[in-house]
């Protein structure tokens, strides 16, 4: 089992960055993709954004593409998201994801594919 923990969450003005980090601990090994999904009230969970464990490639929601940088630092087991220009509709429940599986670009933006979820961080954009 691998526990996740995110954090970075915040109020930002429009056109503000935040910096999200997911730490993870446990079976860290057995995890080969990591992603962002966040969720707004009375949404569906959405996807964001994705990274391999391995050789590091990366998918990203059209929303989030050319704002939003997933990148991962292997030796501290933490995945980041780093936002920039956001926009009142990025504001939501921010959501750290693992799977044991190696991801392709469609199954990685299935909320199902992912074994291991964190508490969720708040992102709030004011405008």
């Amino acid at each position: 089992q691998v526990q996740l923990v995110e954090s970075g969450g915040g109020l930002v003005q429009a056109g503000g960055s935040l910096r999200l980090s997911c730490q993870s601990s446990g079976r860290t090994y057995s995890t080969y993709t990591m992603g962002w999904f966040r969720q707004a009230p009375g949404k569906e969970r959405e996807f964001v954004a994705t990274i391999r464990r391995i050789g590091g490639s990366t998918y990203y929601a059209d929303s989030v593409k050319g704002r939003f940088t997933i990148s991962k630092d292997s030796a501290k087991n933490t995945v980041y998201l780093q936002m920039n220009s956001l926009k009142p509709e990025d504001a939501a429940v921010y959501y750290c994801a693992a799977s044991r599986a190696v991801l392709g670009s469609g199954s990685a933006r299935q909320p199902g594919e992912y074994n291991s979820w964190g508490q969720g961080t708040q992102v709030t954009v004011s405008s």
